[in-house]
């Protein structure tokens, strides 16, 4: 890896946007310096538009990718399920479907694939929520890290950073419901998942990877497995990122009334030590004082706008929370739409539609609203990924973005109308020019160097899958 320097006329920096900056970072791929107000040396290479800092995805199913599309039809009659027809739960199913037909080599392929595209959308780093450990008869392969290491791979080849979160699945359903024949593949008990973690841990830090758990969820993980399971984590890593999916649907927080006569949130909140380690997945359904305690807690609210809208979730009721100081992030889930600029567009139009107003999320210190998303979703995604990609400050991986200013659709308009152009009125990664990471250049106006041939493996994997 080598050193580098790159000067912009505009940056957006952790406090907001400055002029005239002068990036410089070494050869690890950390920043050494940011300098504002400066006069380059005409030998310093000049970015061909505004800088920003690189978004963190911290929620993937990588294996999603494969079907991303291939669900959009009426699977379920509408009296034929109590939910009145299509819902998550019927997804859900056509999901387990494709999960069971997964070699190690087809999730390769197209992990791949996404990291690339990710990349090409402006995700620099990726927190992949990894749930597929078994062979397609529950087994455990002769390596049990098979799977997971297919993905770390994955990501070093696509050249994206990578937070893995091997998930504790257990249970269908709250009260130990026994699991389902269709989540073999899925499950685990606690010592054998500290068994996998231990394995992993050598590999990850190989792969320059951080390492955390996913226990999936409340209704997956009974209680003492879960308190097991993060007193285990932290013993060896008390720093290490724990994610949960938690009331991503109203029948989920139903449920879980019906089990304990709390909301899944304030059980959460009542009987673990969430704090700023913790990411919340979707989080959706929440009354005020779960909002409220979520916020104080320091836990991250991972927010995945466009698989939400797909699944039908519900919306994330954003403007008090984030008022509360609340933090946040964004992530691709089931990959429906791989785009750091549509899931921020996506958030802030759900809170349109909902209110009947027009830019919900701006602030009083951001009133531009593609500001305050970009750095808030940084932060907040920074946090659930536990690693130093906190933007462009000294010390943090230089993990960056440049937009196109000589691209019709930006050209003339300074750093911030350029930010809320790409977020709002662009369509897909022609504004954007670069994406970096550790300062290596990955994509150069939207081409990866190994797209073609990912794209290749990728179809094929995605043909046999779907032909099997």
């Amino acid at each position: 890896m080598n050193d580098g320097k790159l000067f912009a006329s505009w940056a957006l920096l952790p406090e907001g946007w400055a002029q005239d900056v002068l990036l410089t970072w070494d050869a690890q791929g950390a920043l050494a310096s940011v300098d504002t107000g400066v006069t380059p040396d005409a030998s310093v290479p000049r970015a061909v538009g505004p800088i920003l800092p690189g978004m963190p995805n911290l929620h993937s199913h990588a294996f999603q990718r494969g079907f991303a599309g291939l669900t959009e039809y009426r699977s379920v009659a509408p009296g034929d399920d109590p939910a009145g027809g299509d819902s998550f739960w019927s997804w859900r199913t056509l999901m387990y479907r494709f999960a069971l037909r997964l070699s190690p080599d087809a999730l390769e392929a197209i992990a791949t694939q996404l990291y690339i595209e990710m990349l090409r959308a402006g995700y620099t780093s990726v927190c992949e929520f990894h749930y597929v450990h078994h062979d397609a008869d529950g087994k455990p392969y002769a390596d049990r890290v098979e799977m997971s290491l297919r993905l770390l791979r994955a990501a070093q080849a696509a050249g994206i950073g990578m937070t893995l979160l091997p998930v504790l699945y257990q249970t269908a359903g709250f009260g130990d419901k026994p699991a389902q024949a269709d989540q073999r593949r899925f499950l685990n008990d606690v010592d054998a998942m500290h068994t996998l973690l231990e394995r992993l841990a050598p590999h990850c830090a190989a792969y320059g990877a951080r390492l955390g758990l996913a226990p999936h969820s409340l209704r997956a993980v009974p209680p003492q497995s879960l308190k097991h399971a993060v007193t285990a984590l932290h013993a060896v890593d008390a720093t290490a990122p724990i994610h949960i999916h938690i009331a991503e649907q109203q029948k989920e927080v139903d449920d879980c009334l019906a089990w304990c006569g709390v909301r899944p949130v304030q059980w959460l909140l009542d009987h673990m030590p969430v704090d700023q380690r913790w990411c919340l997945v979707h989080a959706t359904h929440m009354d005020w004082d779960e909002r409220r305690r979520l916020a104080q807690s320091g836990a991250v609210a991972g927010i995945c706008p466009t698989t939400e809208a797909n699944l039908g979730d519900g919306v994330f009721d954003a403007a008090p929370y984030l008022a509360l100081g609340g933090a946040w992030g964004v992530g691709s889930d089931s990959h429906a739409s791989v785009s750091a600029a549509e899931e921020l567009r996506t958030f802030e139009y759900g809170q349109r539609l909902g209110l009947q107003r027009r830019n919900v999320l701006a602030s009083e210190r951001h009133p531009q609203v593609a500001d305050r998303l970009w750095l808030d979703a940084v932060a907040g995604g920074t946090r659930a990924a536990a690693r130093n990609v906190a933007g462009l400050a000294v010390g943090q991986r230089a993990d960056f973005l440049v937009l196109d200013g000589a691209h019709p659709t930006l050209a003339g308009l300074d750093g911030p109308r350029a930010l809320a152009t790409h977020v709002f009125a662009s369509h897909g990664h022609e504004t954007l020019a670069e994406v970096r990471t550790g300062g290596v250049r990955r994509v150069q106006h939207g081409a990866h160097p190994l797209q073609a041939e990912a794209g290749r493996l990728f179809a094929e994997a995605r043909t046999r899958l779907l032909a099997d």
